[in-house]
């Protein structure tokens, strides 16, 4: 079970740091990534990272500001949002990789290959 956090309204300019957590601890054997899905449009690759945290992955519109790392002394991951636009209002889900999807899947991270999924966190970017 994925417990994502974070959310809220902010300003246009402004930052959130989203948390990605598991119940079971256990995000650590996974590639973890987050998918956002705006009202009326389809679910988005964000973000991905490795299970080392060695290999990340950004879509185009939030390369430069968007950082996803993770720490695994806390067992989180989680989604530095900067310089937010209005764009970029919609639900974030963090989610799993299928177990030893790696690199490959970090590249081009896809909803088909993701066996869990948080309830999401609402991001609204408004003045």
């Amino acid at each position: 079970q994925l417990v994502e956090s974070g959310g809220g309204l902010v300003q246009p300019g402004g930052s959130l740091r989203l948390s990605c957590a598991s119940s079971g601890g256990l995000l650590d054997y996974y590639a973890i990534g987050w998918f956002r899905q705006a009202p009326g449009k389809e679910h988005e690759a964000v973000s991905a990272i490795s299970r080392s945290g060695g290999s990340t992955y950004y879509t185009n519109s939030v390369k430069g500001r968007f950082t996803i790392s993770r720490d695994k002394a806390k067992k989180t991951v989680y989604l530095q949002m900067s310089s937010l636009k209005p764009e970029d209002t919609a639900v974030y889900h963090c989610a799993t990789a299928r177990p030893g999807y790696g690199v490959d899947w970090v590249g081009n991270p896809s909803l088909a290959d993701v066996v869990s999924w948080g309830q999401g966190t609402q991001v609204t970017v408004s003045s």
